[in-house]
């Protein structure tokens, strides 16, 4: 099955850039489009919601304008991620607003809603949902989501333990539609493994952390810079279901990084605080391919590095183009 037009046309690279709680606003989003990369941010992170219309406002008219001005050169298209979980209180609101500006790529998360994928489709949006399993997978597409994200082991924020290569091989057995893996894909030549194995795009979040556009203190964007796969931690003690963290985060918040408990997974909260520390706020998400960001730049800088690593890629394979 070939692409849908929006996910390929206006693209730089064949890139999503995660939607990042707290860390991700209309600044990094607009500057990821422009640089040629799918941006998003989590509608959640328009506090309070009425902000949301503001936000959307912005980008939409903003994108606008870049394109009249750069007729040779168009903004990638936006996402804007959902929270689907009955403990989201905003999803009515939030899709409503989605609708009203017709938002081309909607990322649901936290469990598959038909109804949310209707409301995308009424205006001809597309609807990505990210998934963990193959048994997840399955449901997603039954309820009517048009691609899958497959978030595999390595990835920031809430994450699965499955090896990316198993992981799209099982999905690539029965679904030929658009995947887009994520998984500590850092590196350009990451990117043309994402698609050698069997997805379409890669789906990165971490490197954006350390940009200058990116919401977050300065403290999390060196820990980014100076980490390694070694300082992430996998736990679901923070909000109940498992994700990868920073280790510093975590040790800075007075908790013993290799002694967290086991949180109850049916009282998942995603924005909650424990021991006195709030999750995403005081501590941090990444994923385990930090090791490739050398310094905190602009957003367009990452796209730069990761374009040029992934066409030095393509050619030592001897691949065209």
């Amino acid at each position: 099955m070939p692409l849908p037009a929006i996910l390929k046309e206006k693209l730089r690279l064949p890139v999503v850039a995660a939607p990042l709680f707290i860390v991700s606003h209309p600044t990094l989003t607009l500057a990821q489009c422009k640089a040629g990369v799918i941006g998003a941010f989590p509608a959640l992170n328009a506090r309070p919601e009425s902000q949301l219309d503001e936000w959307l406002a912005e980008i939409t008219e903003t994108l606008a304008v870049h394109d009249r001005r750069n007729p040779d050169r168009p903004a990638a298209p936006f996402a804007v991620n959902q929270i689907v979980h009955k403990s989201n209180r905003r999803l009515e609101h939030d899709l409503q607003m989605c609708v009203k500006y017709k938002v081309p790529v909607v990322i649901s998360s936290l469990g598959a809603v038909p109804e949310v994928n209707d409301a995308i489709h009424s205006y001809g949006g597309i609807v990505l949902h990210d998934i963990i399993n193959n048994r997840h997978a399955n449901s997603a597409i039954r309820k009517g989501a048009d691609g899958l994200i497959a978030v595999a082991a390595g990835a920031g924020g809430h994450a699965g333990t499955l090896s990316p290569f198993a992981l799209v091989q099982e999905i690539r057995e029965w679904f030929d539609g658009p995947l887009l893996l994520s998984g500590a894909i850092a590196t350009g030549g990451a990117v043309l493994a994402a698609q050698a194995m069997g997805a379409d795009i890669a789906y990165i979040g971490s490197p954006f952390i350390a940009t200058t556009e990116a919401r977050a203190p300065d403290a999390y964007k060196e820990m980014i810079v100076g980490g390694s796969a070694s300082d992430i931690v996998y736990s679901n003690y923070f909000t109940g279901i498992h994700g990868n963290y920073l280790k510093g985060s975590i040790e800075a918040a007075g908790l013993d990084p290799d002694r967290l408990p086991e949180a109850d997974p049916s009282k998942m909260d995603f924005d909650r605080a424990t021991s006195g520390a709030k999750a995403w706020k005081d501590i941090w998400g990444s994923g385990q391919g930090i090791g490739a960001v050398k310094s905190v730049g602009s957003a367009e800088s990452v796209v730069s590095r990761l374009e040029s690593e992934y066409r030095a890629a393509r050619e030592r394979l001897g691949l065209a183009g």
